[in-house]
């Protein structure tokens, strides 16, 4: 294997298959590897939700500097909409 082609081994994504692989069955190997891939980015639902987290963290974030005071508005309403949720599943359970 030539240094380029590992060098665009390292760049493309684990569901890309690379392009240039003449050999039929090392071209077959390389879709199931990327297809498997796949599957398991589109299964992962755990590491999904933590990447979906670790995005929406970083963006509130970016908020909150750019914009405190709406960012502190933002945490209280979303806190009041909580305890009003928490409060009327509370009264329904009690009834």
């Amino acid at each position: 294997m030539s240094s380029d082609a590992s060098r665009t081994d390292a760049v493309l994504p684990k569901t890309i298959v690379p392009s240039g692989i003449d050999d039929p069955v090392e071209r077959a190997r390389a879709e199931l590897k990327a297809a498997l891939a796949a599957i398991e980015v589109k299964g992962n639902l755990p590491r999904r939700a933590a990447e979906a987290t670790e995005r929406g963290v970083a963006r509130a974030k970016t908020f909150a500097e750019r914009s405190p005071v709406a960012a502190a508005a933002a945490a209280v309403s979303v806190a009041a909409a909580v305890g009003v949720a928490i409060w009327g599943v509370a009264r329904i359970v009690s009834r």
